[in-house]
């Protein structure tokens, strides 16, 4: 009996089924400080991330961004199943279990062989074990790699489901605040007559999803990686575009739902701050100011136009920048992190995802190339 190959699988094999409990059952945040999931995400993500903002221009940095997600999940359960499978050929190895092979080899490498084909229920028969504690070990085995599969089959779905809730309503922002989405947005589009009822009920709508949002991610951490269909969308943009809203509600608009407009910023912000802590992402700074004297000038102005007006005074603007202090800071260590860009607090002249698609995008750079060719020839 080898006891430290033993140690070491039933170590390996020990780690990683409370590694896949902990990510996929588990319904809570895990506080343990080392977690080999959370240094592999860590690891790899930085290694990817820093590797695309390197080699790529910033148009093809969101493709391959993009990828990284379900990539990751993939090679996490690979990683998670030769885990198991180094783990269970250990032990055989280390008790020194009888393996009937073709060749007569009865190394490490047949029993790393043996227990593949256990693990993943092959019944091949070429390799066999003729002792009571390598049955033993083959039965163990086999219903853990079994156990492994139902685990993936009903893992994955489950996420896919989770992803697509939560683009639901992102992809909703898309005529109610533009793309990106922007508070400015949000509030002039709902201005009009009877329609701060509709703000209202948006707000709780979100104030909900920020709960299911937090819910989702807690339970699965790698949906934060996965991005949205569009460049322009994201949840980090989402989730900043509901709270610079919410800040601005509850501040300075006259009239409005000040008090769903706390509710909601509370679950937003809670959000925010749980996934900072999720990453490991601590409160930073700004590297420019998102909402300088200018543009608080010129939304202002923008909103008075459409019939909303935005309380004015040295006090007001103090309180949106205490109500801003509480979030900000969160939300620019994950833009650094996530390689998400924020939205403005208002934006000019865009058109929403729905508004445009690619032939029409092909055919105004046509008409944009036309006239320079013929102010080309004109001259």
């Amino acid at each position: 009996m080898r006891i430290l190959p033993a140690v070491l699988g039933i170590v390996l094999i020990v780690g990683i089924l409370w590694e896949g409990f902990e990510t996929v059952i588990f319904p809570r945040r895990v506080t343990r400080r080392f977690r080999l999931t959370r240094l592999f995400y860590r690891s790899t993500w930085l290694l990817w991330s820093g590797l695309v903002a390197r080699i790529l221009s910033p148009k093809r940095q969101e493709v391959y961004l993009g990828v990284y997600g379900p990539i990751s999940l993939l090679l996490l359960l690979i990683i998670w199943a030769a885990g198991l499978v180094t783990g269970f050929a250990l032990l055989h190895w280390a008790s020194g279990t009888p393996l009937h092979t073709p060749e007569g080899d009865a190394g490490f490498s047949a029993a790393f062989y043996f227990s593949g084909s256990t693990f993943f229920t092959l019944g091949l028969g070429d390799v066999r074990a003729f002792t009571s504690l390598g049955r033993a070990l083959t039965v163990l085995e086999a219903g853990v790699g079994f156990g492994f599969l139902a685990l993936v089959i009903a893992y994955l779905p489950a996420l896919n489901q989770s992803f697509s809730r939560r683009e639901v309503s992102i992809s909703l922002l898309d005529a109610r605040a533009g793309s990106p989405p922007t508070a400015f947005e949000m509030l002039r589009r709902h201005s009009h007559d009877h329609a701060l009822g509709a703000l209202q009920h948006l707000l709780k709508e979100w104030e909900q999803w920020s709960a299911e949002f937090l819910e989702i991610h807690l339970s699965y951490p790698v949906l934060a990686y996965f991005r949205s269909q569009h460049d322009n969308q994201s949840w980090l943009g989402a989730l900043t575009a509901i709270l610079d809203a919410c800040a601005l509600v509850t501040m300075g608009i006259e009239g409005a739902c000040e008090r769903q407009a706390r509710l909601t910023f509370a679950m937003a912000r809670h959000a925010v701050v749980d996934l900072a802590l999720i990453f490991g992402t601590p409160p930073g700074k700004e590297e420019q100011e998102r909402l300088p004297s200018p543009v608080l000038q010129a939304l202002r102005q923008g909103l008075a136009e459409a019939g909303l007006m935005l309380r004015e005074g040295a006090a007001v603007d103090q309180s949106l920048a205490e109500l801003r202090a509480m979030y900000e800071p969160y939300l620019y260590s994950l833009s650094r992190y996530f390689h998400i860009s924020l939205p403005p607090w208002m934006a000019e002249g865009h058109a929403d995802n729905w508004q445009t698609s690619r032939w029409e995008r092909v055919a105004a750079i046509a008409r944009v190339g036309r006239r320079s060719g013929a102010r080309d020839r004109h001259f």
